[in-house]
């Protein structure tokens, strides 16, 4: 590098309008990592970026992060706050091939958990209550998450349908709690908490028609409590 020159150096930043360059990079990085069946479509992204500038929202929040290394989109992330229920939502968080291992998502999970506590802060004047998320039961994340005491909601979950004729996709609901430490969530309390990502998060028009959300309400039929899922051992 020659002297004087600037070295180049990771950013983490926040999209808030569609015409942001990075948006387009941030959605197709996204894209190339999660399976189609899981990904909304861009349009809807931009639909959400307009509520937002309009000022149309009350308690609910949506979050487009980017890191950027030296100005080139190199992760991206998305997530929800979720005031009724007063926890963030972890959407989507994707790191490219060539910045793996070097912290780029933790930066970024990070940085969403920055934004949902001052959506607690400012929307509901209280601190946020947890951070709930989906992965698959045999991404190593998971495993991590519950070590440092995110509870793997054990009942059968899943993801909406994200693409018209798509199938719901099974996955496994998480839910980390902020300063007190939980191991069990009243089955109620998980009730209302599906309906939330559902209705709002993925603006199901009607959660209940869905066999598959019936399905996971039958499941949670005469359980008092959901404790964590028992999960296989690493190989």
């Amino acid at each position: 590098m020659a002297e004087g020159a600037r070295a180049p150096r990771l950013r983490i930043r926040e999209i808030h309008a569609k015409t942001d360059s990075a948006f387009r990079s941030a959605y197709r990085l996204l894209t190339r990592i999660f399976p189609r069946a899981e990904m909304l479509p861009r349009t809807a992204w931009e639909h959400v970026l307009q509520e937002r500038d309009a000022g149309v929202w009350t308690d609910l929040n949506w979050h487009l992060l980017v890191a950027e290394y030296d100005g080139k989109v190199v992760g991206a992330a998305t997530g929800s706050y979720l005031g009724n229920v007063d926890v963030g939502l972890i959407g989507y968080i994707a790191v490219g091939e060539a910045a793996r291992s070097f912290g780029v998502g933790p930066r970024l999970r990070w940085g969403l958990r920055l934004a949902f506590e001052r959506d607690a802060r400012w929307l509901g004047r209280r601190p946020l209550r947890a951070i709930v998320g989906e992965v698959r039961r045999d991404n190593p994340w998971l495993r991590s998450l519950v070590g440092r005491g995110a509870i793997a909601l054990d009942f059968p979950y899943y993801q909406p349908s994200l693409r018209r004729r798509g199938k719901a996709v099974p996955l496994v609901l998480y839910y980390q709690a902020l300063g007190v430490s939980r191991n069990s969530l009243p089955a109620t309390e998980v009730r209302r908490l599906l309906y939330t990502i559902w209705r709002r998060a993925y603006r199901v028009p009607q959660p209940l028609s869905s066999p598959n959300f019936r399905k996971m309400l039958r499941a949670l039929t005469g359980q008092s409590r959901i404790g964590q899922l028992r999960l296989a051992p690493p190989p």
